[in-house]
């Protein structure tokens, strides 16, 4: 039984590294790799999650075809709970180019695929009921889920009694609050981008962000502020507080670094640690994430980590 479940986004990341320069049309550019890696929202937390020691489930939408194929196995061989997820014949898989620089810094071309076709009636409850803590990652990806469906998913999940999160993606439709201010009385934690939490607010300082989305029903807030770290408030009554980045520890690719820091928060909640201890080791794999190419290779254990973490502190 997975003490998290999570919702959302999938993807298979084909990565090609280093992409200094995009070639003109009918054009070559050599580059060192291509290679193929998991991706996505759902996946990288549920991997990153297992590898930090917390028993993972995920619930969400593939196509039956060589990605689908390979994310699936990818969760099989990590022993990820795959009850949730639906192999979809009609639909092909989420993917992602990823093209990498030599700073580690990278541009994407995306296919929404079954993930825009993703909705409630592919929810297996059973996974959802025997989870402890729910966490929703990847709104605004999620064309058929997002909005409406995302609430009542929400709402369900709280009177079931669930500690729930949830994680945005930048939206390109710049329909940003339309979409998310009706789920947010069933937050129990957000946690956005800066530039994420800019949209959806109006507002510029991590104070004041914190403020709207308390105002909007959200229980606590957690700001990912990149190489700043994170701003971290509990309640409207609060004061925020800014923890830092682990800065020394080395950059290859930045790929899913927000995801993995979502992921250490979740390790350290499932193990009872306080508001701010989860954000503290938060902070810690997303670090940890950004030291070899990969949404997933460079996590560790979850000792591992916060073994880490005092060295480079």
């Amino acid at each position: 039984m997975a003490q998290v479940a999570c919702v959302g986004i999938l993807v298979a990341d084909v990565m090609a590294r280093p992409v200094d320069k995009i070639p003109g049309k009918g054009l070559l550019e050599q580059v060192s790799s291509i290679e193929m890696y998991t991706g996505g929202n759902a996946m990288t937390a549920t991997v990153n999650l297992q590898t930090l020691g917390t028993q993972s489930a995920i619930v969400g939408k593939v196509g039956a075809d060589v990605f689908g194929d390979f994310l699936e196995k990818e969760f099989q061989k990590r022993g990820i709970d795959t009850r949730g997820l639906v192999k979809d014949p009609n639909t092909q898989t989420s993917v992602s180019v990823v093209l990498s620089d030599r700073d580690g810094e990278r541009s994407f071309l995306h296919c929404v695929g079954a993930n825009g076709t993703f909705c409630l009636d592919d929810i297996n409850w059973k996974v959802i009921e025997e989870a402890e803590i729910v966490f929703v990652t990847g709104s605004f990806l999620m064309n058929t889920f997002d909005g409406e469906q995302t609430r009542l998913f929400l709402k369900k999940c709280k009177e079931l009694g669930k500690t729930t999160l949830l994680d945005v993606c930048w939206d390109a439709k710049g329909q940003w609050g339309k979409v998310l201010d009706p789920c947010m009385p069933y937050i129990d934690i957000f946690m956005p981008s800066i530039d994420e939490a800019v949209q959806l607010t109006g507002e510029k300082e991590p104070p004041q962000i914190a403020d709207v989305f308390f105002a909007k029903g959200v229980g606590k807030v957690v700001i990912k502020w990149g190489k700043r770290g994170c701003y971290a408030r509990e309640s409207i009554d609060a004061e925020g507080v800014v923890l830092p980045t682990l800065e020394k520890m080395p950059v290859v690719d930045t790929t899913g670094a927000g995801d993995s820091f979502c992921s250490g928060f979740l390790a350290a909640l499932a193990r009872g640690k306080s508001f701010l201890e989860c954000c503290a080791f938060a902070n810690a794999t997303g670090s940890v994430s950004v030291s070899a190419k990969g949404a997933t290779t460079a996590m560790r254990s979850y000792e591992e980590v916060e073994k880490i973490r005092k060295e480079y502190e």
